[in-house]
């Protein structure tokens, strides 16, 4: 017989999520979390918690140690955040985690490193709630060259050029850290990076879904003394850009292998016209090899070109599943008083 001691009582369905009360006219007030991923943010932390109490009193702060090898979860503890762990290092695991488990109207995710202007946050959230925006993305202005190097200048400008182009031209500073989120957008998020390029999946996915999106201008600072900057220049851009270019055969499959099928095409036809000078002249085909090789490209191309149509099929149905999903989400209903 089993010591296995097995509970009798009868099953009960876990209770709903809780709901903010609701006043009087039937409307609620909005639930507000800042979100922080924090890694080896020791000194950093309590200012920027800190900083987001003072601005934003009605919402709860929210910080996500990933791993620290400092102080940083006790620093956030005692600075009066709800501090949280996810052991996947990465900022896109951590966000991953965050949007996950967190219950909340608005969003506000904003880097630990205390860079970012807090003051900013409130005019952020209000023109998410009250535009009804699903993304407001706070634009870096700074005159600090050692808080936003020319090299990462550069590299931000390119790499948001590059999506500005492919995916639209509604955003300006894609590499922010410093970003409004409705619960709309956050429970419908696929959430696939692991590193800094989660920036850039915010970004494609809001403007291939063609959601309500804003901007708000924000000062940019540099990092306290005794903290460092955990960006790799050179690798995490290589990441960033890289992600670009899947983001865009996933996304853009019609482009992408088009493109690669006009190179394969064009090459082919460049081996090709010298075999046929030599036909047409002697009647002869000498260079066999040649013509295998230009006869492969041309049908690769094509090729190419087939997999974009099947594909393009494909990505448009996962485009609408991904709309499905995003509307499934209930809309806002808020007190005009409360925003």
């Amino acid at each position: 017989m089993s010591d296995t001691l097995h509970d009798t009582r009868p099953f009960a369905p876990p209770a709903p999520a809780r709901r903010p009360a609701l006043g009087g006219d039937g409307f609620a007030s909005p639930r507000i979390a800042v979100l922080i991923p924090c890694y080896n943010e020791e000194v950093a932390i309590p200012r920027v918690v800190a900083a987001f109490r003072a601005a934003l009193p009605q919402a709860t702060i929210y910080v996500y140690d990933n791993n620290s090898r400092d102080g940083t979860r006790e620093a956030a503890l005692a600075a009066g955040a709800v501090v949280r762990t996810e052991t996947l290092q990465g900022k896109g695991h951590v966000v991953r985690r965050m949007f996950a488990d967190i219950e909340a109207d608005a969003y506000l995710l904003v880097d630990g490193d205390d860079t970012y202007d807090a003051s900013a946050g409130p005019e952020m959230v209000r023109q998410l709630l009250e535009d009804r925006l699903d993304m407001v993305t706070g634009v870096r202005v700074t005159d600090a060259t050692a808080a936003y190097r020319k090299g990462h200048r550069f590299g931000n400008a390119m790499l948001t050029g590059m999506v500005r182009q492919i995916f639209g031209n509604r955003i300006t500073d894609m590499l922010s850290g410093y970003r409004a989120f409705s619960r709309r957008f956050v429970k419908s998020f696929p959430a696939l990076a692991e590193g800094f390029e989660t920036e850039t999946e915010f970004t494609v996915h809001a403007l291939e879904l063609m959601l309500p999106v804003g901007e708000v201008v924000t000062a940019y600072k540099e990092r306290p003394q005794g903290s460092a900057s955990k960006l790799r220049t050179y690798s995490d851009g290589f990441r960033i850009l890289r992600t670009i270019m899947l983001l865009v055969q996933r996304e853009r499959p019609l482009t992408f292998f088009g493109v690669a099928g006009l190179a394969l095409l064009l090459a082919g036809l460049g081996f090709f016209l010298p075999v046929l000078v030599e036909y047409l002249r002697t009647g002869l085909v000498p260079r066999l090899p040649t013509a295998v090789l230009s006869t492969g490209l041309v049908l690769l191309s094509f090729l190419s070109f087939v997999c974009g149509l099947i594909l393009d099929t494909v990505t448009r149905g996962r485009k609408e599943a991904k709309r499905i999903a995003y509307l499934s989400v209930p809309g806002p209903a808020f007190h005009p008083d409360a925003l």
